[in-house]
Protein backbone atom coordinates (compact mmCIF):
# COMPACT_ATOMS: atom_id res chain seq x y z
CA UNK A 1 0.00 0.00 0.00
CA UNK A 2 1.12 3.77 -0.72
CA UNK A 3 2.04 5.71 2.34
CA UNK A 4 -0.36 8.86 2.87
CA UNK A 5 -1.54 11.42 5.10
CA UNK A 6 -3.06 14.70 4.73
CA UNK A 7 -1.98 18.35 5.13
CA UNK A 8 -4.51 20.43 7.75
CA UNK A 9 -5.69 18.48 10.80
CA UNK A 10 -8.86 20.38 10.74
CA UNK A 11 -12.70 19.25 9.84
CA UNK A 12 -12.11 19.35 6.53
CA UNK A 13 -8.87 16.86 7.08
CA UNK A 14 -10.33 14.54 9.33
CA UNK A 15 -13.17 14.46 6.28
CA UNK A 16 -10.28 13.30 3.41
CA UNK A 17 -9.23 11.28 6.21
CA UNK A 18 -12.83 9.68 5.59
CA UNK A 19 -12.79 9.69 1.85
CA UNK A 20 -9.45 7.99 1.79
CA UNK A 21 -10.85 5.39 4.25
CA UNK A 22 -14.24 4.91 2.08
CA UNK A 23 -12.12 4.52 -0.92
CA UNK A 24 -10.49 2.09 0.79
CA UNK A 25 -13.19 0.18 1.39
CA UNK A 26 -13.44 -0.59 -1.92
CA UNK A 27 -9.75 -1.05 -3.39
CA UNK A 28 -6.94 -1.05 -0.15
CA UNK A 29 -4.63 1.47 -1.76
CA UNK A 30 -3.45 3.40 0.78
CA UNK A 31 -1.67 3.51 4.22
CA UNK A 32 -2.83 6.28 6.22
CA UNK A 33 -0.09 7.42 8.47
CA UNK A 34 -1.90 10.98 10.11
CA UNK A 35 -1.49 14.37 9.61
CA UNK A 36 0.62 17.59 8.87
CA UNK A 37 -0.14 20.93 10.28
CA UNK A 38 1.94 23.87 11.45
CA UNK A 39 -1.16 25.44 13.90
CA UNK A 40 -1.70 22.05 15.46
CA UNK A 41 1.37 21.12 18.58
CA UNK A 42 2.92 17.60 16.81
CA UNK A 43 1.92 14.41 18.63
CA UNK A 44 -1.79 15.30 19.33
CA UNK A 45 -3.85 12.47 17.87
CA UNK A 46 -7.02 13.16 16.34
CA UNK A 47 -9.25 10.54 15.26
CA UNK A 48 -7.08 7.57 16.35
CA UNK A 49 -4.12 9.30 14.10
CA UNK A 50 -0.73 11.65 15.08
CA UNK A 51 -0.14 14.93 13.56
CA UNK A 52 3.21 14.12 12.12
CA UNK A 53 4.72 18.26 12.28
CA UNK A 54 4.62 20.87 10.03
CA UNK A 55 5.63 22.04 6.63
CA UNK A 56 9.49 21.61 7.98
CA UNK A 57 9.15 17.97 8.99
CA UNK A 58 7.01 17.26 5.50
CA UNK A 59 9.92 19.30 3.81
CA UNK A 60 12.73 16.56 5.52
CA UNK A 61 10.29 13.12 5.85
CA UNK A 62 12.87 10.58 4.64
CA UNK A 63 10.50 7.96 2.64
CA UNK A 64 8.19 8.40 -0.07
CA UNK A 65 4.62 9.48 0.74
CA UNK A 66 1.59 11.18 -0.63
CA UNK A 67 -0.08 14.41 0.44
CA UNK A 68 -3.06 15.76 0.19
CA UNK A 69 -3.76 19.45 1.11
CA UNK A 70 -7.29 19.78 3.36
CA UNK A 71 -6.92 23.75 3.08
CA UNK A 72 -9.98 25.31 1.78
CA UNK A 73 -9.06 29.06 1.27
CA UNK A 74 -7.15 29.11 -2.17
CA UNK A 75 -4.18 31.54 -1.01
CA UNK A 76 -3.11 30.04 1.22
CA UNK A 77 -3.60 26.46 0.30
CA UNK A 78 -1.26 27.53 -2.68
CA UNK A 79 1.13 29.35 -0.42
CA UNK A 80 1.60 26.00 1.39
CA UNK A 81 2.17 24.04 -1.55
CA UNK A 82 4.99 26.36 -2.75
CA UNK A 83 6.35 25.83 0.80
CA UNK A 84 7.01 22.15 -0.02
CA UNK A 85 10.16 21.40 -1.78
CA UNK A 86 10.65 17.34 -0.95
CA UNK A 87 11.39 15.49 -3.94
CA UNK A 88 9.82 12.20 -1.95
CA UNK A 89 6.27 13.70 -2.13
CA UNK A 90 3.62 12.87 -4.74
CA UNK A 91 0.17 14.36 -4.67
CA UNK A 92 -2.88 11.99 -5.53
CA UNK A 93 -6.27 12.39 -7.31
CA UNK A 94 -8.98 11.10 -4.45
CA UNK A 95 -12.45 10.61 -5.72
CA UNK A 96 -15.04 8.90 -3.66
CA UNK A 97 -15.90 5.43 -5.19
CA UNK A 98 -19.48 7.27 -5.61
CA UNK A 99 -18.90 9.83 -8.10
CA UNK A 100 -20.77 9.49 -10.90
CA UNK A 101 -17.81 10.97 -13.75
CA UNK A 102 -17.42 10.89 -17.58
CA UNK A 103 -15.18 8.99 -19.62
CA UNK A 104 -11.47 9.98 -18.52
CA UNK A 105 -10.41 9.59 -21.86
CA UNK A 106 -12.93 13.08 -22.55
CA UNK A 107 -11.53 14.40 -18.99
CA UNK A 108 -8.34 15.46 -17.29
CA UNK A 109 -8.59 16.57 -13.35
CA UNK A 110 -4.89 17.43 -12.33
CA UNK A 111 -2.60 16.03 -9.30
CA UNK A 112 -3.59 16.52 -6.01
CA UNK A 113 -7.44 17.14 -6.33
CA UNK A 114 -9.94 15.99 -3.89
CA UNK A 115 -13.37 15.21 -5.38
CA UNK A 116 -16.23 13.97 -2.23
CA UNK A 117 -18.98 11.81 -2.34
CA UNK A 118 -22.29 13.16 -4.21
CA UNK A 119 -20.02 14.71 -6.80
CA UNK A 120 -21.58 14.49 -10.56
CA UNK A 121 -18.99 15.32 -13.05
CA UNK A 122 -20.19 14.96 -16.84
CA UNK A 123 -18.05 15.25 -20.37
CA UNK A 124 -15.06 17.60 -21.82
CA UNK A 125 -14.66 18.66 -18.52
CA UNK A 126 -11.13 19.90 -17.43
CA UNK A 127 -10.70 20.51 -13.20
CA UNK A 128 -6.59 21.11 -12.44
CA UNK A 129 -4.41 20.72 -9.91
CA UNK A 130 -5.26 21.09 -6.14
CA UNK A 131 -8.77 21.57 -6.34
CA UNK A 132 -11.46 21.04 -4.18
CA UNK A 133 -15.00 19.91 -5.00
CA UNK A 134 -16.53 19.07 -1.66
CA UNK A 135 -19.85 17.16 -1.30
CA UNK A 136 -22.66 17.06 -4.22
CA UNK A 137 -21.24 19.39 -6.51
CA UNK A 138 -22.29 19.16 -10.30
CA UNK A 139 -19.83 20.22 -13.16
CA UNK A 140 -21.43 20.79 -16.28
CA UNK A 141 -19.75 19.78 -19.74
CA UNK A 142 -17.12 21.77 -21.54
CA UNK A 143 -15.98 23.55 -18.02
CA UNK A 144 -12.72 24.42 -16.99
CA UNK A 145 -11.19 24.72 -13.75
CA UNK A 146 -8.13 26.43 -12.96
CA UNK A 147 -5.27 25.29 -10.14
CA UNK A 148 -6.02 25.40 -6.49
CA UNK A 149 -9.72 26.46 -6.73
CA UNK A 150 -11.96 25.46 -4.07
CA UNK A 151 -16.13 24.65 -4.30
CA UNK A 152 -18.11 23.99 -1.08
CA UNK A 153 -20.81 21.67 -0.38
CA UNK A 154 -23.99 21.62 -3.49
CA UNK A 155 -22.41 24.10 -5.89
CA UNK A 156 -24.10 23.91 -9.53
CA UNK A 157 -21.25 24.30 -12.61
CA UNK A 158 -23.49 24.48 -15.87
CA UNK A 159 -21.63 23.79 -18.99
CA UNK A 160 -18.52 25.65 -20.81
CA UNK A 161 -17.88 27.71 -17.78
CA UNK A 162 -14.61 28.90 -17.30
CA UNK A 163 -13.19 29.37 -13.88
CA UNK A 164 -9.41 30.39 -13.37
CA UNK A 165 -7.11 30.09 -10.94
CA UNK A 166 -7.60 30.39 -7.34
CA UNK A 167 -11.60 30.87 -7.33
CA UNK A 168 -13.41 29.89 -3.88
CA UNK A 169 -16.82 28.91 -4.23
CA UNK A 170 -19.32 29.24 -1.54
CA UNK A 171 -22.18 26.77 -0.27
CA UNK A 172 -24.62 26.20 -2.58
CA UNK A 173 -23.80 28.89 -5.21
CA UNK A 174 -25.19 28.36 -8.93
CA UNK A 175 -22.97 29.64 -12.22
CA UNK A 176 -24.70 30.11 -14.79
CA UNK A 177 -23.46 28.77 -18.33
CA UNK A 178 -20.87 30.26 -20.87
CA UNK A 179 -19.70 32.36 -18.37
CA UNK A 180 -16.12 32.56 -16.87
CA UNK A 181 -14.61 33.87 -13.26
CA UNK A 182 -11.77 35.79 -12.74
CA UNK A 183 -8.48 34.42 -11.01
CA UNK A 184 -8.58 34.42 -6.92
CA UNK A 185 -12.53 35.90 -7.07
CA UNK A 186 -14.56 34.78 -4.59
CA UNK A 187 -18.49 33.73 -4.65
CA UNK A 188 -19.85 34.13 -1.84
CA UNK A 189 -22.66 31.36 -0.27
CA UNK A 190 -26.17 31.04 -2.24
CA UNK A 191 -25.21 33.25 -4.67
CA UNK A 192 -26.25 33.00 -8.59
CA UNK A 193 -23.69 33.78 -10.86
CA UNK A 194 -25.34 35.06 -14.15
CA UNK A 195 -22.38 37.36 -16.21
CA UNK A 196 -19.00 37.07 -15.81
CA UNK A 197 -16.94 38.19 -12.72
CA UNK A 198 -13.79 40.03 -13.19
CA UNK A 199 -10.57 38.23 -11.12
CA UNK A 200 -9.51 39.11 -7.58
CA UNK A 201 -13.61 40.73 -6.42
CA UNK A 202 -15.78 39.37 -3.90
CA UNK A 203 -19.56 38.78 -5.70
CA UNK A 204 -22.45 37.52 -3.49
CA UNK A 205 -26.07 37.67 -3.49
CA UNK A 206 -28.98 36.96 -6.58
CA UNK A 207 -27.66 37.98 -8.73
CA UNK A 208 -24.24 37.79 -7.58
CA UNK A 209 -22.60 41.01 -7.49
CA UNK A 210 -19.20 42.47 -6.85
CA UNK A 211 -19.26 44.13 -3.43
CA UNK A 212 -15.50 44.15 -3.10
CA UNK A 213 -11.98 44.20 -5.06
CA UNK A 214 -9.18 42.38 -3.52
CA UNK A 215 -5.60 42.96 -3.85
CA UNK A 216 -3.84 40.00 -5.59
CA UNK A 217 -0.79 40.14 -3.36
CA UNK A 218 -2.56 39.46 0.05
CA UNK A 219 -5.72 37.49 -1.18
CA UNK A 220 -7.66 39.83 1.28
CA UNK A 221 -9.90 42.70 0.77
CA UNK A 222 -8.40 46.33 -0.01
Amino acid sequence: MKKIAVFGAGGFGREVHMLIQQINSKVLNWEFLGYFDDGIEKGIVLNDFPVLGGKNELNNWKEPIYIVYAIGEPGTKRKVIENIKNPLIKYPILIHPNVLIGDMKYNSIGEGTIICAGNIITTNINIGKHVILNLSCTTGHDTIIGDYCSFMPTVNISGEVIIEEGVYIGTGAKIINQLSIGKNTIVGAGAVVAKTLPENCIAVGVPAKVIKMRTESTGRGG
